[in-house]
């Protein structure tokens, strides 16, 4: 094992000095082993090992490249991961999700477009004041992801987009067991649209903060 970390990290070494740009093909792995004084089984060992985390793309006849090394893609690993939680760590999550979100949701306010703006509010008003548990679910995820694309930050889009997983269980259970649940929900997210159309950052930022922490503090009385 400590000889496919060496492997790996001299890989990485080369990506990171931009030896290997994102794009490049790998040389050939008698080339590379030599290159580098490793064992061609130990490369090939640490080519799979950055292929699941998406560093490196091994594309069957034609040869292994660096991946765009695109934030959105690297994280993917962070959603493989985060599936894997176990029920007691989702207010850890959404500790998490309080944190960014209204920070992505003030850094996305000067920047979304009222033509973004225009769509939410209709997405909004087409689900009506009554939808089901499971279309406001939906449509909470949509309403956030689109505000957050908007941050100007791939990272932190991508970081959320991780985390919002983990935390749906809950926002479904709140809605089939909290008498007012639903309308809360839809009181907050128009709120925030309110912010967003104001250019008020930081109204944008507390509208945010009470939305996620509503399903927080509920999820907490619950256990």
């Amino acid at each position: 094992m400590a000889v496919t970390d060496e492997a790996i990290e001299k890989i990485k070494e080369m990506i990171v000095s931009g030896a290997l740009r994102p794009g490049d093909r790998l040389p050939k792995e008698s080339e590379l082993a030599a290159e580098l004084g490793l064992s061609r089984n130990s490369l090939r060992e640490a080519v799979r090992a950055l292929s699941l985390i998406r560093i490196l793309d091994v594309r069957q006849g034609d040869g292994t490249y660096v991946t765009s090394l695109d934030p959105q893609l690297l994280l993917e690993a962070l959603s493989f991961v985060v599936d894997f939680h176990r029920d007691d760590t989702v207010l850890e999550f959404l500790a998490v999700r309080r944190i960014l979100e209204p920070a992505a949701t003030a850094l996305a306010t000067p920047r979304i477009t009222e033509a973004e703006l225009d769509a939410l509010d209709a997405a909004l008003t087409a689900l009506g004041p009554a939808p089901s548990v499971g279309e406001l679910v939906a449509a909470d995820l949509e309403f956030h992801r689109s505000i957050v694309r908007h941050s100007g930050n791939a990272v932190l889009c991508s970081l959320l987009d991780g985390l919002s997983g983990p935390t749906t269980r809950a926002r479904v259970w709140r809605g089939l067991t909290q008498e007012d649940a639903v309308a809360r929900t839809l009181h907050e997210h128009r709120a925030i649209l309110a912010a967003l159309r104001d250019r008020d950052a930081e109204a944008a930022r507390s509208w945010a903060t009470v939305h996620v922490a509503s399903v927080e503090m509920w999820l907490r009385s619950t256990l």
